[in-house]
């Protein structure tokens, strides 16, 4: 059986139609995988019900997150000036849109869910996208959600604590970020179309308060408040301007708009991924460019660049400036900016788990689906575990630091595959063929800003460097060993079809029309 790309059905799947017998087919563990496992003959699949809207939300959601809110100091600081900083902002929006219309083009030739790890595999081979699968399902996409976990928990909690007499205790911060993952992963478990309702209620909600923001700002320069603005490409005192600082202050922006190519990995649930994806790309990273560009207007014009560059919370000191009693809206904006970043994680990292699995690189039952929920509640599960434990972790910052080369490096090789698959594969299908100025521009850009990460942190870089190679041991024990002994083999027959007996869970069924 062969993979339906184009159209997923409902199913109508009862208990008694549920078949847990051990397998035939070779996956990652070296197991059986049965081809008919999947149920009735109709079979269980996940359902295309994200719609354009949902996209869009997705996209807006996922990359709109507690940075906008908090710091966008660092670009302000290594730019110099207030006006270099704006036109940083609005570059690095450019920026984004020119790689995720590279995804686009990726997106609607390669019709499978997984993203980058489905880009790089086909491109290069399964050991690339193995040790990007590796490197992003244990470490990277996990730390990512605890950290923003995290911060949601500080500002749900912030209206009731002072923040350095009397912070939050450690306690419940933990409580609270564990909360939000496992309320999120119970959600996505239930339906896909709740996970991206929660997607569309706090992306709006996160927007208007950035309208809100930006009207308030207005208002200022309306009164005549443009000091931030005088000479406004002259160096800020205290700061300077130079190319190393630049680089940073790309880098800053460009992490700050982080999460446009997290669409690519709901690919087969997309309805109509020909149209929506390329239309929520075009749509959703202009939206953001925009409210980015105009919530930093808004920022200098209520702020002075000394009081942004003092503060640790630019939204924070704002809104005590212009609101008043009324400032802890903010908080409150910044706590469902939050739980929609999140959202928006779990939504892209439980799909590359679940694609790894089906395409036997990760352990089958990641691979499966809820017989009546159609969610892949294995896969939304292990990831939530997975993030759980990093709520341990003392300092994860760090511990990011060592991957953030990882993101630039995977996106670079994915553009570069595809380049090099139009050249390979020149007949694939390609409904969105971009002219090829963008992705080897793009290219540039990743190159450059792995290049710079590695001077700037070379320790950090050749840890996270080190960490990304243990995962080839991994491939070679789990993958390529596939004599394994029967003792480990019945092990893990027995073992995935009691927890397939537990959770209900079944194989996608892999039919083409």
């Amino acid at each position: 059986m062969m993979m339906d790309l184009s159209g997923l059905q409902d199913a109508d799947v009862g208990d008694d139609d549920v078949d847990f017998s051990p397998a035939t087919n070779k996956s990652v563990d070296g197991r059986r995988m049965s081809s008919e496992n999947g149920g009735s003959s109709e079979g269980v699949k996940l359902e295309k019900t994200i719609t354009l809207l949902n996209g869009i939300t997705i996209i807006v959601g996922s990359i709109i997150g507690s940075g906008i809110f908090i710091s966008p100091v660092t670009v302000l600081s290594n730019s110099g000036s207030t006006g270099i900083s704006v036109i940083v902002w609005a570059a690095c929006g450019l920026l984004s849109l020119a790689g995720a219309l590279c995804y686009a083009e990726l997106g609607t030739s390669i019709k499978k869910s997984g993203g980058d790890f489905t880009y790089i595999k086909m491109a290069f081979g399964a050991v690339p996208g193995f040790m990007y699968l590796w490197v992003t399902m244990m470490v990277s996409l996990p730390c990512q959600q605890a950290i923003v976990s995290l911060t949601f928990a500080d500002y749900v909690s912030l209206p009731f604590f002072t923040e350095k007499e009397c912070p939050p205790p450690a306690e419940l911060r933990g409580m609270l970020a564990a909360f939000c993952m496992v309320t999120l992963t119970l959600i996505n478990g239930i339906s896909v179309r709740w996970a991206t309702r929660v997607q569309d209620v706090f992306t709006l909600g996160k927007v208007l308060a950035l309208i809100l923001i930006i009207i308030m700002g207005t208002i200022e320069l309306a009164k005549g408040t443009t000091s931030s603005f005088e000479n406004s490409f002259n160096t800020v005192p205290g700061l300077s301007m130079s190319a190393s600082g630049m680089a940073q202050a790309m880098y800053g922006g460009l992490f700050a708009y982080g999460g446009w190519n997290f669409l690519n990995f709901l690919t087969e649930e997309l309805q109509n991924p020909i149209r929506n994806l390329p239309l929520a790309i075009l749509i959703g990273l202009p939206v953001v460019t925009i409210i980015y560009v105009l919530a930093n207007i808004s920022y200098l014009a209520v702020l002075s660049p000394q009081e942004m560059l003092i503060s640790d919370a630019v939204a924070l000191a704002f809104g005590e400036k212009t609101l008043g009693v009324a400032s802890v809206i903010i908080p409150i904006s910044v706590a469902m900016s939050t739980f929609g970043g999140v959202n928006g994680l779990l939504l892209a990292s439980s799909r590359l788990n679940f694609s790894g699995a089906r395409d036997e690189n990760l352990p089958q039952m990641l691979g499966m689906i809820h017989v009546e929920q159609r969610t892949p509640l294995p896969a939304l599960m292990f990831t939530c575990l997975v993030s759980l434990m990093y709520l341990f972790v003392s300092d994860i910052g760090q511990l990011l630091n060592y991957f953030s080369f990882v993101t630039w490096t995977s996106i670079g090789i994915s553009i570069s595959g595809m380049l090099y698959m139009r050249w390979s594969e020149p007949d694939l299908d390609r409904p969105i063929k971009i002219p090829w100025i963008l992705p080897v521009l793009f290219v540039f850009v990743c190159v450059f800003l792995v290049v710079f990460g590695a001077i700037g942190q070379p320790v950090d870089t050749l840890i996270g460097f080190a960490i990304s190679l243990s995962g080839i041991p991994i491939y070679f024990i789990g993958i390529y060993w596939e004599n394994k002994p029967a003792w480990m083999l019945n092990f893990i027959d027995s073992t995935t079809v009691l927890l397939q007996r537990t959770l209900m869970v079944v194989p996608q069924n892999l039919k083409q029309d």
